[in-house]
């Protein structure tokens, strides 16, 4: 990760941590970079939250001042921009979202021509523009300057794919959809409806303040009543951008990124769709998943936490399934991003074709319980290279065998060691990082807060 981008683009509240002045920057380099040779052109995209118009019209005068044309497809979903990046031959693709944080965040996502996580090396001369490294870029002139055009016919083109790969239709269906007042709202019911689902949608009123606020796939209970009230066959709950999706089956139990890799991993499998590819997963992934993944006769891999990371291996390997305990989950056979709307239609397909409750499909996975810690230190390398540190998680995990474990990583962003503990129940979990905290006391880590 660099300066500004992490794995999930540059993200900070806004006209703080990432000022207007920042995207304006951002799009003259996007603009110059790529249009070194040719005409650029750069698709954007935007959730609901009130900045997003701020950064839009910023980066469209960068991109335009550098003479690059810029597409606006509006308020969308960051799995659409993907779509069209790499479907109508863009330069590149931009997404003005903080994806799941509040309304006061937001963030720039740049995607490459083929709608993927832009290259590390183009990111890290943006940044050494932003710092000043890089010489003041030529201005285009007279008719050089660029172009704003209007592009909603991209999203309405997006709606339409997803429409096309459902294999049944959805009438007689009551689904219920939580669309976390952000880019959902202009999309998700229009797809359900079109499929026939009878559909009850809440939280999609957005009014620039309210994304993500005590609703979308961070704050499911609204859901889960929504579902237990109206006796709701299944509903789905995305984030801010909507490029992750959770589910709530007909009793109100939530169903997260592993259970929805395993529902989905087994469906390919059984159709022999899976054959010589394994599930990609992060080392968040709940060891329940993996002893049902190995029950199943189903291989998995594990990447660093982040979608970014799923991706790449994805790509890497041949691997057609991946994902995040968060929701993330990524098709490699139509998209090369997250995608929510996407998962909630694989997730209905899976319940068509077993003529299934989606409970039955997730019952042969036990989730263990998981205690998360997060312990403020002074120097998050040390800890992780301390020689005591390490043998007491050496410790733990001999204690736990083969039912349980422990995972100690740094945070990308804070000043935090993360402690993670999974066995067969919570007071195993607490007692295990209770030794590695200790540890990490022990040895004089710990800042004082």
């Amino acid at each position: 990760m660099g300066k500004y981008f992490g794995t999930d683009g540059f993200r900070g509240e806004a006209n703080v941590g990432l000022t207007v002045d920042h995207a304006f920057k951002i799009g003259r380099f996007v603009g110059w970079y790529y249009g070194r040779d040719h005409k650029c052109r750069v698709v954007i995209g935007k959730d609901t939250r009130r900045s997003s118009y701020m950064y839009e019209a910023a980066l469209t005068a960068g991109l335009t001042a550098s003479g690059a044309d810029a597409y606006l497809l509006h308020v969308t979903t960051t799995p659409s921009v993907s779509y069209i990046a790499r479907i109508d031959d863009f330069d590149c693709g931009i997404m003005i979202t903080a994806s799941h944080n509040p309304y006061y965040d937001n963030g720039i996502k740049l995607l490459n021509s083929q709608g993927e996580k832009m290259d590390e090396e183009v990111l890290l001369e943006i940044e050494r523009y932003l710092d000043g490294e890089i010489g003041e870029l030529e201005y285009a002139h007279r008719s050089e300057i660029g172009r704003t055009i209007d592009y909603s016919a991209g999203r309405n083109r997006y709606i339409g794919y997803l429409i096309s790969l459902a294999t049944h239709s959805y009438k007689g269906k009551k689904v219920g959809l939580d669309c976390a007042n952000g880019s959902t709202s202009m999309i998700a019911k229009s797809v359900f409806d079109a499929l026939g689902a009878d559909t009850y949608v809440i939280n999609n009123n957005p009014n620039g303040l309210n994304i993500n606020l005590n609703c979308g796939s961070t704050h499911i209970e609204g859901l889960r009543r929504l579902v237990v009230g109206n006796e709701l066959d299944v509903g789905f709950a995305f984030d801010g951008d909507a490029d992750r999706c959770l589910a709530v089956d007909e009793t109100g139990r939530v169903i997260d990124g592993d259970l929805i890799l395993y529902i989905y991993g087994r469906h390919m499998k059984e159709r022999g769709k899976l054959e010589g590819t394994n599930v990609v997963t992060t080392v968040m992934s709940n060891i329940g998943l993996y002893k049902a993944l190995e029950e199943a006769g189903i291989g998995f891999e594990v990447t660093d936490v982040g979608d970014k990371y799923v991706w790449e291996n994805m790509r890497r390997t041949g691997n057609r399934l991946g994902g995040e305990q968060s929701g993330h989950i990524i098709f490699a056979k139509y998209a090369t991003t997250g995608d929510g709307v996407l998962t909630a239609m694989k997730l209905m397909q899976a319940m068509l074709d077993r003529k299934l409750p989606l409970s039955k499909l997730a019952e042969p996975v036990k989730i263990y319980p998981q205690v998360l810690r997060n312990i403020r230190v002074a120097d998050k390398s040390a800890v992780l290279e301390d020689p005591d540190v390490r043998e007491a998680e050496r410790r733990v995990k001999e204690k736990f065998g083969n039912d349980g474990r422990i995972l100690l990583r740094a945070s990308g962003t804070e000043p935090l060691i993360r402690v993670m503990a999974e066995a067969p129940t919570e007071a195993e979990c607490a007692q295990a990082i209770d030794i590695i905290a200790g540890e990490i006391a022990r040895k004089g880590y710990v800042l004082d807060v």
